[in-house]
């Protein structure tokens, strides 16, 4: 999940396994597979990167585990 902020300022959590795409209009629209849909101020690359380092962290293992 990836904390994303509101056109209004109030920070939301998102599912990034349930986005499916977004759009740039021009302000950022988060679209949902549920066709929910969520305007956000950071630009798509910046969420395209937090998805990046999100889903880095869930898939590698911690240093020291085999």
């Amino acid at each position: 999940m990836i904390r994303v902020t509101r056109l209004d300022g109030r920070t939301v959590v998102v599912n990034v396994d349930r986005i499916e795409y977004l759009e740039a209009t021009p302000d950022t629209v988060i679209c949902f597979e549920s066709g929910q849909r969520l305007v956000v101020r950071e630009p798509p690359e910046e969420i395209i990167r937090r998805v990046i380092a999100y889903k880095r962290q869930i898939h590698t293992w911690p240093e020291g585990v085999e």
